[in-house]
């Protein structure tokens, strides 16, 4: 048994995944885990994607990479995807969602455009992480929290941490 949770967060990007995890984290005494970082780090790809300028993610070689760590527990997780990460590894996942909007503003301020940029619009749009989160993990630990402003992030972080601390009195 983990004295500590595992936690997902996941969404589109820009929807505040990694400003969250980082925050919970310090608030909860997690480590963060960002996948996109690990990815590149070290070298968890399978090349590069000039369409999406991103790297071609190896999930087999993440999720090598990332089995003792999980088995521990007290860690936070973020990543735009959900559904290849073994079901036993969370506790808890959550998605983040940004009205469209919003989205487009902060995507747009990062330098997404075409192709890249609709797809992530319509991605959030047709809710595809949150329906994937639901078809990957039992509907009890998933939960969509709403990721438009500072506020909103506020309450998540005190919302999840408070979360993280319930978990430890009861385990």
């Amino acid at each position: 048994m983990r004295s500590k949770p595992n936690i997902l967060v996941t969404g589109t990007p820009g929807t505040g995944k990694t400003t969250t995890a980082s925050a919970v984290a310090e608030a909860a005494n997690l480590r963060h885990i960002n996948i996109g970082d690990l990815v590149k780090d070290k070298k968890l790809h399978d090349g590069w994607d000039d369409q999406f300028q991103c790297y071609i993610l190896n999930e087999d070689l993440v999720c090598d990479e990332l089995e003792d760590i999980m088995v521990q527990g007290g860690n936070i997780v973020d990543h735009h995807g959900c559904d290849f990460f073994p079901e036993r590894w969370f506790d808890r996942v959550v998605v983040l969602q940004t009205e469209n909007s919003v989205l487009y503003d902060r995507l747009t301020k990062r330098g997404y455009s075409g192709a890249k940029l609709t797809n992530n619009l319509q991605c959030e749009i047709f809710q595809e992480l949150l329906n994937e989160a639901n078809e990957s993990y039992k509907a009890e630990i998933v939960v969509a929290m709403k990721s438009d402003t500072v506020d909103d992030m506020n309450t998540n972080v005190a919302t999840l941490t408070e979360w993280v601390r319930s978990w430890s009195s009861t385990s």
